[in-house]
């Protein structure tokens, strides 16, 4: 199982962190062992010192493609929910300002949360739809697929011109604008419209 992630996909949130417009997808990954498995506590790292949250729209591979036209992306996955990809943000501010990847800050065991998993039905796809994250019961993200600058069809094309993607693999699609800082005792809890997909404890 792969997990791809793609950054800078809300131009708000771009903004937020300073980052440039990106004219196609930016793409990095995870390995398997960034999955936070169910029902397993998720530890504050003890390599940073500013971890943050970031609220995604996460999509299941449900067919092996290459070289997948935009007109038959949307065959290639079957199930969609809620996630967090967390950020060690003061570990990637200093990699960054090296010059040097980031996976130290990203791609750490169990940085990647999932929800539970929503059947893609013709009319998920067809409508946009909204997310969110709260923490400690207040609003701190909030997103809708429509303000994705690059779509899911378009995100699964452009993964599939550099890489396999296979039965069971990962997309998460983007962060909106809001993300911040979350410590130990904080509760995030993720939605998909109006339903609870996850809750988390940072312990």
């Amino acid at each position: 199982m792969k997990i791809f992630c793609i950054g800078r996909n809300y131009a708000d949130h771009a903004k937020e962190l300073k980052n440039e417009i990106p004219d196609e997808p930016v793409v990095f990954m995870k390995p398997k062992s960034a999955l936070l498995q169910s029902h397993s506590p998720f530890y504050y790292p003890e390599f940073s010192n500013e971890l943050h949250y970031e609220a995604e729209l996460v999509l299941r591979i449900s067919k092996n493609g290459k070289y997948i036209p935009e007109r038959q992306a949307s065959k290639y996955y079957n199930a969609i929910t809620v996630g967090i990809d967390f950020t060690a943000r003061d570990v990637q501010a200093e990699l960054k300002a090296k010059g040097l990847p980031w996976e130290k800050a990203k791609a750490w065991d169990n940085s990647a949360v999932i929800g539970t998993w929503k059947e893609v039905t013709p009319d998920i796809q067809k409508k946009p739809i909204n997310f969110s994250l709260t923490k400690n019961g207040e609003l701190v993200q909030q997103g809708i697929s429509s303000d994705m600058m690059f779509s899911f069809d378009e995100i699964i094309t452009h993964i599939s011109n550099y890489f396999s993607l296979n039965i069971g693999d990962l997309v998460y699609t983007g962060t909106p604008a809001g993300v911040g800082e979350c410590v130990v005792g904080d509760i995030l809890q993720g939605f998909f419209e109006a339903e609870k997909m996850f809750e988390l404890e940072i312990k």
